[in-house]
C-alpha cells in the first residue's frame, strides 16, 4: 500500500454502490464536504448525493462528515442538511480527525470507508488511519487557490487524468 493509493474510484459519491459496501462490511461512511458531497460552487449536495446517503442509512451504514474546512458554522450547517454528524477542522492528511469521527460513530478503521476528492488529504488521511479510502472525482472547477497546486501533483502521479 502507498499513501496515495484509493481503494477504489468513482466519478462521485452517487456512483458508489451500497450494496458492495455492505458486502464489503462497511459500517461507517466518512465523507469529505468540500467538492466530494458539496459542490463548491453550489454549496449544496445534488439530488443524487443525497439519494446516495439515504441508501446508506437504510442499509445500517453511520455517516460522518470529516472536513478540513475552518468555516465552523457552514459545515455543520451542511452536516445537518445531510442528517450526519460532523468533525470539522480535520487537518487531513493527519490521521486524527478521522480517528475521532471513528470513535464518535462506534467504528473501528476496518468497518469504515473515506470518501473524498484529493488524494494528498482524503487519501492520505484514510491510508494512513487505517481506513479504506475512496476517491471521487471532484464536484466542480472552483476550488481553492492551493487545492489547484494539489490537483497538479496528483496529475502527475498519475491520479488524475
Amino acid at each position: 500500500m502507498t499513501l496515495v493509493k484509493p481503494w477504489r474510484r468513482e466519478t462521485d459519491v452517487a456512483s458508489i454502490g451500497v450494496d458492495g459496501l455492505v458486502e464489503a462490511g462497511v459500517r461507517c461512511v466518512l465523507i469529505d464536504r468540500d467538492n466530494t458531497i458539496v459542490p463548491r460552487d453550489t454549496k449544496q449536495a445534488p439530488k443524487s448525493a443525497l439519494a446516495w446517503l439515504d441508501a446508506l442509512r437504510a442499509a445500517g451504514i453511520k455517516v460522518c462528515m470529516v472536513s478540513n474546512n475552518f468555516h465552523s458554522r457552514e459545515v455543520e450547517e451542511s452536516a445537518r442538511e445531510l442528517g450526519c454528524e460532523v468533525v470539522h477542522h480535520a487537518m487531513k492528511p493527519a490521521p486524527f480527525a478521522v480517528r475521532r469521527a471513528l470513535k464518535l460513530m462506534g467504528a473501528t478503521a476496518d468497518e469504515a470507508v473515506l470518501v473524498g476528492d484529493q488524494v494528498f488529504t482524503d487519501v492520505m488521511a484514510g491510508n494512513l488511519a487505517g481506513v479504506r479510502p475512496i476517491l471521487v472525482d471532484p464536484q466542480s472547477t472552483t476550488d481553492l487557490w492551493y487545492t489547484h497546486i494539489f490537483r497538479v501533483f496528483e496529475r502527475a502521479i498519475g491520479a488524475r487524468k
